[in-house]
């Protein structure tokens, strides 16, 4: 292998859409000089940034350890409060959501950022709607991501939106990303929280996600894991700290999410597939758990309209 490349690097790839449109990307920072790079080629030195009357397409603020200290700088907040106006589009990854809040650019906004920081985020700046949920969202011009790899989803949304879904797909492809995930799914995964280190019932609710829609009552969790129904439910409520008619709630909600926002199946056979019984009961477990009925959130965060 030479060195600094790998041999498959050198086999043929397939051109993404995306390349096509050569724009400029800009890192600037409040020390230093701003480096711009012109894909395809070769990263360059500008000599100065461009200047302030020409508007910038997307603007997006990292986040990071220093976004404390960026979000008081005042020559960084009082760049971005004049660049953030005219641009086109204002985002922030994670954390970076500190400094478009210190620049007002969040104020009237439903945001969001890491799950960790979101109590703080709404505390320091009342103004904004900030949700604990979502991995990202959009209000207007204004897009925000959870985490870091929820800033790769928001930004594969943005190319959606702006060059199409056989786009985003080709960079999503490029970049190895295994599911292009629709911004209302959850910062937190029900399955994942009740994985407790338990063997019997880390394998139960291995077995649960996959059959959502049979018999999930605590008589036939109970069998499944070998106790009585007594000692099910009190070794339950100890290891996961919740009831199984609630856990069982959780995972069904996460999976009917999932479904509304990626396919396009009848919200009856959502609800079907996912246990619920009936599209009505369905219809109020997610107005109590989301705040919003199967058709609005499809509505919100489908991904499915060009599949």
């Amino acid at each position: 292998m030479s060195r600094g490349r790998c041999r498959s690097s050198r086999r043929p790839t397939k051109r993404c859409a995306c390349r096509e449109s050569r724009r400029t990307i800009q890192f600037a920072w409040s020390r230093g000089h701003p480096r711009s790079i012109r894909h395809p080629g070769s990263p360059s030195w500008p000599k100065a940034s461009p200047p302030p009357g020409r508007p910038v397409d997307t603007l997006i603020v990292a986040g990071g350890a220093g976004v404390r200290a960026a979000s008081q700088d005042k020559r960084l907040i009082s760049w971005l409060v004049a660049r953030a106006s005219a641009a086109k589009r204002v985002a922030s990854v994670c954390t970076g959501a500190w400094v478009l809040g210190a620049a007002g650019v969040l104020d009237g906004k439903h945001v969001v950022t890491h799950w960790a920081e979101c109590e703080q985020l709404a505390q320091c700046y009342p103004k904004a709607r900030v949700e604990i949920d979502p991995i990202f969202l959009q209000d207007g011009k204004v897009w925000t991501s959870a985490g870091v790899t929820a800033g790769i989803d928001m930004s594969l949304a943005m190319v959606e939106k702006d060059i199409g879904h056989a786009a985003a797909m080709a960079v999503a492809r490029d970049l190895v990303v295994f599911l292009k995930r629709p911004g209302g799914q959850s910062q937190f995964s029900a399955a994942l929280a009740l994985q407790q280190g338990d063997s019997r019932l880390d394998h139960l609710h291995s077995w649960i996600a996959g059959h959502l829609d049979e018999d999930l009552s605590v008589p036939a969790l109970a069998a499944r894991t070998r106790m009585s129904e007594r000692t099910f439910l009190r070794h339950y409520g100890a290891v996961t700290g919740q009831t199984p008619a609630r856990a069982m709630e959780k995972m069904r909600v996460e999976a009917a999410r999932q479904l509304l926002a990626t396919t396009r199946l009848p919200v009856k056979r959502i609800a079907a597939k996912c246990g619920f019984g009936s599209e009505e009961t369905m219809r109020r477990c997610l107005l109590r758990k989301v705040g919003v009925t199967p058709s609005e959130y499809r509505s919100r965060f489908s991904s499915a309209k060009h599949s």
